[in-house]
């Protein structure tokens, strides 16, 4: 990976990774903490779209949806760990 693409997956991963902080209220984990939570919801997101015959073309703007699309679930999914 060229460092610009390093670059981008961090930058798509932080800004996916507060907009679902925002979308489940109570989550949030600072800039690191958004980033991880990002690209952690791309992988989700990337495993779990195909699988369900979901597909969306290229770019930012739909790599930003998908990674905050997963990372809503990874929140969602340390929520109902936490309460169990």
């Amino acid at each position: 990976m060229s460092f610009f693409g390093f670059l981008s997956v961090l930058l798509i991963g932080a800004i996916s990774g507060w907009l679902a902080g925002r979308l489940v209220t109570g989550y949030g984990f600072g800039l690191i903490g958004n980033i991880a939570v990002g690209v952690v919801g791309a992988f989700i997101a990337q495993y779990l779209f195909p699988r369900l015959g979901l597909g969306f073309g290229g770019g930012a703007f739909s790599d930003i949806f998908r990674s905050t699309f997963g990372a809503v679930i990874l929140l969602v999914l340390i929520r109902l760990l936490k309460k169990a």
